[in-house]
């Protein structure tokens, strides 16, 4: 039986590849810690993934594959999804950092446009923009 027959096709499928791509990152460094599993839980909602699937998911994450996007905007919403969930304990480490980027190639972006695009989110969500920045997203 093929994941598709599982969980149907189409957008579904593609929520249930990227919220397993989610619980990879959120267990990356270990055990799930509770402000991780409050994102998961919420993540879970929004992506309308089962109770059924939830739990599956939660104990085996690596057998779903990554989605590709055409779209980029999407594949910028699934990073910034990702990041969300690194960022639950305020940090990211080499691990997480490696695992982004194989997620954001996996997306469809270039290696180069990857690196450049997780090297500028860590510097958003690590609260590290300059004034420049700043005043740039107030005016938005």
């Amino acid at each position: 039986m093929s994941f598709s027959d599982l969980f149907g096709s189409g957008e579904h499928l593609r929520n249930i590849n990227h919220f397993a791509s989610i619980v990879n990152l959120a267990s990356v460094d270990g055990d799930i810690n509770e402000k991780e599993r409050v994102l998961l839980e919420r993540f879970a909602r929004k992506l309308d993934i089962s109770e059924q699937e939830y739990k599956m998911l939660i104990k085996n994450p690596q057998e779903f594959p990554i989605s590709a996007y055409n779209s980029v905007e999407k594949r910028l919403e699934r990073l910034h999804d990702l990041f969300k969930i690194i960022f639950a304990d305020h940090e990211i480490d080499h691990e997480e950092e490696a695992l982004i980027k194989r997620y954001a190639i996996g997306l469809g972006f270039s290696n180069e446009n990857a690196e450049n695009i997780i090297k500028r989110s860590i510097q958003i969500f690590s609260g590290q923009l300059n004034f420049e920045d700043y005043k740039y997203l107030l005016g938005k």
